[in-house]
């Protein structure tokens, strides 16, 4: 891609982005008037001020969403009508990529060219729910009896509360949004607060593609208050929420009062298993690349390696020695791979992994310290002497740090890799295809990679097992998660009455 226009020199003179609210087809600040304000991590400015939403404000989004579901044009449109929609969605999002991929950057850190491969991604997304609005359909039987048919529909579930993270913001709320909408569904968005801008971009997207007002509102706000209010409330169908386990569990437990309907993508510890007689370049490449891609910032990402024994000393030099020339740096230089880490928090949660691997008995054999200077920067990790029993080796770190372990036999691997409580998505390196297919198979992980990682498509479902989530996104059942089924018993001809004159 070219070079941004954009400069760290430039950010000082640049007006910050104002966001505001879209609530029932309008922009509006806060009732309260209440603001947030966000600074790049990676160069500590002023990057956007945003309306920030309150309990009133969500309380008025979402009777906005309720009336449009049940009174407003959206659910009663033709498929193809909400398809044609959305396909003006992706194309928009395309001549727009430019300033969304900018506004990621600002406010997440990852380097430039990776925001504006995730931009276009998420374009295909909007494209390939576009498909699905067509096609969503229900069944019919007509094997019951010369007296009976059976029908069954398939209708939008109403109201959907979606949620969702800093690390991918435009990806996520594109792996959800575009399918509750395809579906004939209304919604209220709430973006990480830190990472609202390019959901606000969207919104305006969303307005200028035709969709109806109220069909899709947008909050900036805290999870403490918006999202709280979005989890509770009565007249919310659905929850559709990505982010943290913990966080994930609470808001399960809180939706419980009223039933509604939950599809959670929540965290992962994703083995890459690597044989003795893996592609040497490929899988040392994937090591690294799935580690720091995105700053580690990754529900998916390859945080432990599982290295056979006969080629663990030898493979684990090869990744250290790469992982010495990934370059980390100002996100908007090209040639950067590693951006700044996205919150202070987030920086102090990494280092106290680090830490604690340390002093259980692991070793920092690369980085492991802040970067000092101006942003939040971490240089890439390696911690090897990683054993099953170590928090490193178990929980989600969420930064560039990679947990190296070794294994000896096939049922080794298989065991160390579903050792985790969690089940997101796995690796297996070997040429043998047997080996493959059989650490595949009983791996319990929602997506295996065979001698690749981090690929992704529409067509292809994605989500976890155990405690990495609860339901699927994308593939071609995606939108029938934002239905109900009803059934419709239909009699032909005259009914016997039940009851017997005496």
């Amino acid at each position: 891609m070219k070079n941004s226009s954009l400069t760290a020199s430039d950010l000082a003179t640049r007006a910050p982005f104002h966001g505001q609210l879209l609530i029932d087809g309008a922009w509006v600040e806060a009732v309260d008037g209440s603001k947030l304000e966000r600074r790049s991590p990676a160069h500590d400015q002023l990057v956007a001020v945003y309306a920030q939403a309150g309990v009133a404000d969500t309380e008025k989004a979402i009777a906005a969403a309720r009336k449009a579901f049940d009174h407003g044009p959206w659910p009663r449109m033709k498929g193809a009508d909400r398809a044609r929609v959305l396909r003006k969605v992706a194309d928009l999002i395309l001549e727009r990529k430019h300033a969304i991929a900018e506004m990621e950057t600002l406010e997440n850190g990852k380097p430039l060219a990776q925001s504006l491969a995730e931009i276009e991604g998420s374009a295909d997304l909007w494209q390939y729910a576009a498909t699905l609005a067509r096609n969503l359909h229900g069944d019919s039987y007509n094997t019951l009896g010369e007296s009976t048919l059976g029908v069954v529909l398939r209708d939008p579930i109403g109201v959907v509360s979606v949620i969702t993270p800093w690390n991918f913001p435009f990806l996520i709320v594109s792996q959800k949004l575009p399918f509750a909408l395809a579906a004939g569904c209304t919604a209220v968005v709430k973006p990480a607060e830190v990472t609202s801008g390019s959901t606000v971009m969207l919104g305006q997207i969303l307005i200028d593609a035709g969709v109806p007002p109220g069909a899709v509102n947008i909050l900036v706000g805290r999870g403490s208050v918006v999202g709280d209010v979005m989890v509770t409330h009565e007249d919310v169908d659905m929850l559709s929420f990505t982010g943290s386990t913990a966080v994930g569990k609470a808001a399960v437990a809180k939706s419980a009062a009223t039933l509604k309907k939950v599809s959670m993508e929540l965290g992962g510890k994703n083995p890459q298993i690597v044989f003795a007689d893996c592609d040497w370049d490929a899988a040392v490449d994937a090591a690294v690349y799935g580690i720091y891609f995105n700053a580690g910032q990754c529900c998916n990402s390859g945080s432990r390696i599982l290295v056979q024994e006969t080629i663990a000393k030898k493979f684990v030099a090869e990744v250290i020695e790469r992982s010495k020339h990934v370059k980390v740096g100002d996100p908007l230089v090209a040639g950067v791979q590693v951006g700044a880490i996205t919150t202070e928090k987030q920086m102090e949660t990494i280092l106290s992994h680090i830490n604690s691997a340390q002093a259980q008995g692991a070793t920092v054999a690369l980085g492991g310290s802040r970067i000092a200077g101006t942003g939040m920067y971490i240089e890439p990790t390696v911690v090897t002497g990683v054993t099953r029993e170590m928090a490193i080796a178990r929980e989600e770190v969420f930064g560039p740090v990679l947990a190296v372990l070794t294994f000896n036999t096939v049922d080794d691997a298989i065991d160390l890799a579903n050792s985790t409580l969690y089940g997101l998505s796995a690796a297996v390196w070997s040429q043998d295809f047997s080996t493959c297919m059989t650490a595949a198979r009983r791996i319990k992980a929602g997506t295996v990679w065979i001698n690749t990682f981090l690929e992704g498509h529409a067509e292809l479902p994605f989500g976890g097992y155990h405690e990495s989530g609860i339901g699927r996104e994308l593939g071609r059942f995606a939108t029938e998660d934002y239905t109900e089924t009803k059934t419709l018993h239909m009699h032909l001809g005259p009914r016997t009455d039940w009851y017997l004159p005496r």
